[in-house]
């Protein structure tokens, strides 16, 4: 399968997977789990056909480790806007995590801290290589240090996804380091 195909693939899932599921009649169990058969046969009844060797191929490739198989059943691994609960237990963090943003943001992540949005959870990136390669997809990245060490000490619950994606509810503006100049 070439690369674009790959690519959007991953993307319809993305979408239906994390956000919409009901646009294409799924409904995930509360863990976020759909049968494949059912999410395949679902996708193909809206106009987007793949195989199921196409799907082994986008989850296996995909270099964020986005999807999880288990059996029958995939899920998203993270960044849920659907009501999920991923069953991840609580995780002792490194001493810091990271976090890539757009610099147009930093005015309200001072005042605010680091929010889910629209999503279940924070996104910390375990390294600045994988934060910068996040916030680059919003522009011109900003990585900020984010002090987990401290937070967990101050009883904050962190977990880590099944690809390395550490996951904990906000960041208060305190725990958050900001790169000189900005």
């Amino acid at each position: 399968m070439d690369e674009r195909r790959t690519v959007k693939v991953s993307k319809y899932l993305s979408k239906h997977l994390r956000h919409q599921p009901e646009r294409i009649g799924l409904t995930p169990d509360a863990a976020g789990w759909v049968e494949i058969d059912t999410l395949i046969a679902a996708c193909a009844a809206h106009g987007f056909r793949f195989t199921r060797d196409e799907l082994d191929e986008v989850v296996a490739a995909n270099d964020k480790q986005r999807f999880a198989i288990e059996g029958t059943r995939i899920r998203a691994s993270q960044g849920h806007s659907i009501d999920v609960d991923l069953g991840l237990p609580p995780a002792v963090p490194p001493a810091y995590l990271y976090h890539g943003t757009a610099a147009r943001s930093l005015d309200a992540i001072r005042a605010e801290g680091l929010r889910p949005m629209n999503r279940h959870a924070v996104h910390l990136s375990p390294d600045r290589e994988t934060a910068t390669r996040v916030g680059a997809r919003r522009g011109r990245p900003v990585v900020l240090s984010v002090d987990a060490g401290a937070m967990h000490r101050d009883g904050h619950v962190f977990q880590v996804s099944a690809n390395g994606v550490w996951l904990i509810a906000v960041v208060p503006p305190r725990y958050l380091r900001f790169p000189a100049g900005h």
